[in-house]
């Protein structure tokens, strides 16, 4: 299969409590308009997936990561705009340094609490549920999971922890 590599990062507060997010609310044609989001993005040709996460947070967010936390990774078939597939390398990044922007080219960031986003009282792709109780996790183990969409829709979830 080909894929667009990418990395996804959620940058937490000292205490854990509230994530780094970016409301995507700058393009009205972006597929992800109005949703929040993790961190993060396509990995140029040239770099691995831990300097494209740092390279992505310092674009977005203005932020130098310390720690990065592997989570996992995610298979999303057909999720691209013209039904291209993606492969995300998820990151926590619990250490970081700087003052966060309030906003980017893409939208505005926001300090979200954690519990918000996992009780989904926060506007993001309907199947982000699956996967964020394992970033989120209290005792996080590396998850591999598979997620194949069609016409803009998760249509399954798969996924085995390790």
């Amino acid at each position: 299969m080909r894929a667009v590599l990418a990395t996804l990062g959620y940058v937490l507060s000292a205490d854990r409590r509230e994530v780094l997010m970016i409301r995507r609310d700058a393009r009205p044609d972006d597929i992800h308009f109005g949703y929040h989001n993790g961190l993060g993005g396509k990995l140029e040709p040239d770099e691995d997936v831990a300097t494209g996460m740092r390279r992505e947070v310092r674009e977005e967010a203005g932020l130098e990561c310390g720690e990065l936390d592997f989570a996992g990774t995610i298979s999303w078939p057909g999720f691209g705009r013209g039904g291209e597939n993606w492969f995300g390398f998820l990151f926590r990044i619990p250490r970081w340094s700087g003052t966060p922007r309030t906003a980017n080219p893409e939208g505005s960031l926001h300090w979200v609490p954690v519990a918000d986003v996992l009780a989904g009282r926060i506007p993001m792709w309907e199947s982000d549920r699956h996967f964020l109780p394992l970033v989120f996790a209290a005792e996080p183990r590396p998850f591999h999971g598979v997620m194949p969409f069609h016409e803009g829709r998760a249509v399954s979830w798969s996924c085995t922890t390790g």
